[in-house]
């Protein structure tokens, strides 16, 4: 079992060289998403974000890193979890932030986005008004 993100990464690699119909070893589609927005966000009183990213391992939805707190790709280094996916309404790209590259990508648990009623930034009431200029 590979140990750290670029070890995942370069299994990964290795299949999809060698023309192997493989998912990506960081992705595990039976997982649903944490919940509707940035855990370590919502975690606070003041904590806001401007995309949501989704772990295509465990389902821990972050801030992405153009919010002030760039909790996705945090949770990614740390848990050694390297792929995200949007997790905003009609996006569905995956990012490897190991290998710095996109990942083919699966179908995993609903629900595929934050909810729609769920401004962007978000959440509702705690972004400031300044918005624009604290982002990343």
């Amino acid at each position: 079992m590979p140990e750290s993100v670029e070890q995942v990464s370069s299994v990964y690699a290795r299949r999809t060289e060698r023309g192997l119909d493989v998912t990506h070893p960081a992705i595990d589609p039976t997982i649903p998403p944490s919940g509707p927005g940035c855990v370590e966000c919502l975690a606070t009183d003041d904590g806001w974000w401007f995309h949501l990213r989704r772990c295509a391992q465990c389902g821990h939805i972050g801030c992405c890193d153009s919010s002030p707190s760039q909790h996705a790709s945090r949770h990614a280094a740390e848990a050694g979890h390297p792929v995200a996916t949007s997790f905003e309404p009609g996006e569905d790209w995956f990012w490897d932030y190991a290998a710095e590259d996109e990942v083919e990508p699966a179908d995993l648990m609903p629900p595929l986005a934050h909810p729609l009623d769920q401004p962007t930034p978000g959440p509702a009431g705690r972004v400031p008004d300044d918005w624009e200029e604290r982002l990343h």
